[in-house]
């Protein structure tokens, strides 16, 4: 423990940061199975997670974890899970059917390289997955993607408030880099918080009838139109998250005339790499998307066309898309992306830059 600016701090990793937001954003209820390099995450909540009515379960595996999720936010519980991709890939069915239960619940992605089981080295190659929809049917997750220790932590409030205000499955997507490392997280910013971080009354929930009508949870929809209908009602729903949860940092963007785009552990590395093109007299900025979905697409529109992107990520060519859809036609988007355990480094931006 050291002392700092805003108190004390307590130094964890960012598996352990992400645990302990979660617990202090009343999680009652979490059930995963272990996989690297997110482990320290599970064994953390395994510690920690216990007394007072909260629940902790190590399930037989990550569709049984997925689905217990299921269950238990059906039931009221504030409810969430984790793994790496690999595991993520298994949950896909049980997180479409939490969508389409619209059931709140928070899933941690901590990405390692791929496709396949690749290897446990930091990797960005499921933003395909978390934004797009992992899943079968119509549906969509907010992401949120922190880029340190202190946001693992405080983004984990966030995501529950966010999961219990639109009844809607929340990812927080952070990669192997971001779960590893260690670094000095604050606990005080909670002190002002705590009301919004008590779980909500659920009237919805499924808690015993009690001298009133029964509530029914379901995806399933038979009756010629129901199903349609239901579906115009979630997209009404993500049209709302589109227009109010857009959030993102700007770091030197007022007049540049280089954005470099770039989300989590790697928009660290590319603000060094503004401040160093800085420092050479070229006016480069950074847009960092906090919200992958919704993708802060107005940061875009209000820069307006004059500018030139250069998207940086781990992997080969997946937020690019949605950086050249939010920058409109005509505007020139450059890409940098590694994979596989690959980083881009500071230099490789600055002569990305540089050389084109």
């Amino acid at each position: 423990m050291i002392n700092g600016k805003s108190g004390k701090k307590i130094l964890m990793s960012g598996n352990e940061a992400i645990a302990q937001g979660a617990i202090a954003a009343g999680c009652n209820f979490y059930a995963g199975y272990p996989i690297t390099p997110q482990n320290e995450l599970i064994a953390y909540m395994s510690e920690h997670l216990k007394g007072k009515g909260r629940v902790f379960i190590q399930a037989e595996s990550e569709i049984a974890a997925i689905n217990m999720v299921y269950g238990a936010s059906a039931c009221g519980a504030r409810a969430m899970t984790s793994s790496s991709s690999p595991g993520i890939s298994l949950k896909q069915e049980g997180i479409s059917y939490i969508a389409g239960a619209q059931l709140p619940a928070v899933i941690v992605n901590i990405m390692r390289g791929g496709p396949g089981l690749g290897n446990i080295a930091p990797a960005q190659s499921d933003y395909f997955q978390a934004v797009k929809g992992g899943g079968h049917g119509d549906y969509r997750l907010i992401v949120l993607a922190p880029s340190c220790v202190q946001e693992a932590f405080d983004f984990m409030g966030l995501a529950f408030n966010l999961a219990d205000k639109y009844r809607n499955p929340v990812m927080l997507l952070g990669d192997g880099m971001l779960g590893q490392v260690m670094e000095p997280v604050s606990l005080s910013i909670l002190s002002g918080k705590r009301r919004s971080l008590v779980n909500p009354e659920k009237p919805w929930a499924l808690s015993g009838c009690k001298g009133r009508k029964p509530n029914i949870i379901k995806s399933f929809y038979m009756q010629d139109g129901q199903l349609e209908n239901f579906n115009l009602i979630l997209q009404r729903k993500y049209k709302k998250i589109t227009e109010r949860e857009q959030r993102c940092e700007e770091f030197m963007s007022k007049d540049a005339k280089i954005i470099l785009v770039a989300y989590g552990s790697v928009a660290r590395i590319a603000r060094s790499a503004v401040k160093s093109l800085r420092s050479r007299g070229i006016k480069a900025g950074l847009i960092r998307p906090v919200t992958l979905w919704p993708f802060p697409k107005k940061s875009f529109k209000r820069l307006g066309p004059h500018v030139e992107y250069l998207a940086i990520e781990m992997s080969y060519g997946q937020m690019v898309e949605d950086v050249r859809l939010a920058a409109g036609s005509g505007v020139k988007v450059g890409f940098l992306g590694k994979s596989g355990g690959g980083i881009p480094s500071e230099r490789e931006i600055i002569r990305r830059v540089l050389h084109g």
